[in-house]
């Protein structure tokens, strides 16, 4: 008999949810995609010209797609909106779930589904932060904790989007909780996970601007944002986000010890190629942070995937996946109203005098 595959449906055919689909039908060998859904009517054409050929079933309504005949999981790659609604209902449904990030963009609807994770421990419910899976991240995080740094106590990483000329981000701010639930989510998430999950927050505090996208401004939001955050025992970190690179994705990290740091590309490159002519030697970045991560992305499914059929613990819980939320939404409250956030060691809000 043939090892036995987990099956495996997707919500949501956008544009994380097409790489899904893609890195399930073809390049996680222990799962199988056996359905997909979506409201959409375009996104639900693409799918059954790319996915029913090979045996995927599409649905337009989620709920019928949970009933599909043996389905185990269920991978959630929806509108953020939606996102812990179809997580939930999944675990109802007695599926494992895999929930791209974030939860959502609020703190108490992100509580919502850790509350349901852990009324159903049976279960495998994770939260796709991708960089936890990159490789070179990963090697960082293993030097870290060997000591090779000493005692890390501050973190500086920025995520930087190439400028999308569209005008794409300006609608999809609406939705997205801004750009630190948005972008700066990746890096709240990893300064956790180099400090340690129990590290909790004292203070936050933002500021941006609307350098190239005016229309950011209606929804509160910047196309360029600082943020620092503070930590109880004496750490602090750094955020820069930006939607207007020049030459492509520029996602760094510096992790600064009591006795040496860690950096992680620090100078952005495409691959191992660089040109050298008249002009001078340069080389490529990658235009698009999935071009950057595609290889994490795919490590995440087969990970998941892996724990699903095997047991044992997630690669990422869902307890840091509340906390960046609580971050990232602090900044963005921040970053409207020009106030210092102050939190208390039980992670709850301090109100502070002048």
């Amino acid at each position: 008999m043939p090892p036995p595959k987990l099956k495996v449906g997707l919500a949501g055919l956008g544009r994380m949810g097409k790489r899904h689909a893609m890195h399930f039908l073809n390049r996680t060998p222990r799962a199988e995609l056996v359905a997909a859904s979506t409201p959409d009517t375009t996104e639900l054409g693409w799918a059954r010209e790319r996915l029913e050929p090979w045996g995927v079933t599409p649905y337009r309504s989620y709920e019928q797609m949970l009933n599909h005949p043996g389905l185990q999981a269920v991978v959630v790659a929806s509108a953020t909106s939606v996102h812990a609604d179809q997580a939930i209902k999944a675990m109802t449904a007695h599926k494992h779930v895999l929930c791209e990030k974030p939860l959502s963009t609020s703190v108490e609807v992100s509580q919502s589904v850790l509350t349901a994770a852990r009324s159903h421990p049976h279960l495998k419910v994770m939260c796709g932060f991708s960089r936890r899976f990159d490789a070179s991240y990963r090697d960082a995080y293993r030097k870290t904790l060997s000591g090779l740094i000493g005692t890390p106590c501050v973190f500086r990483s920025q995520t930087c989007d190439k400028l999308d000329p569209s005008g794409f981000f300006v609608a999809y701010s609406k939705h997205s909780g801004g750009i630190f639930v948005d972008c700066s989510i990746h890096d709240i998430d990893l300064a956790f996970w180099f400090f340690g999950e129990a590290t909790k927050v004292k203070s936050v505090v933002a500021s941006g601007i609307t350098a190239v996208e005016p229309g950011l401004k209606e929804w509160g939001d910047a196309d360029n944002a600082v943020g620092i955050v503070e930590f109880h025992g004496g750490k602090v970190a750094y955020f820069y986000a930006s939607r207007m690179m020049a030459a492509g994705q520029e996602d760094s990290t510096e992790v600064v010890g009591t006795k040496g740091k860690l950096t992680v590309n620090m100078q952005p490159q495409l691959n191992l190629v660089s040109h050298h002519g008249q002009e001078g030697a340069r080389r490529e970045l990658p235009m698009t942070y999935y071009e950057r991560f595609e290889d994490a992305f795919v490590r995440e499914a087969n990970e998941f995937t892996d724990v699903c059929l095997d047991g044992g613990e997630v690669p990422v819980g869902l307890r840091g996946a509340v906390e960046a939320v609580r971050i990232g939404s602090a900044l963005q409250e921040s970053l409207r109203t020009g106030e210092k956030i102050w939190f208390g060691e039980d992670g709850e809000r301090v109100i502070k005098a002048r």
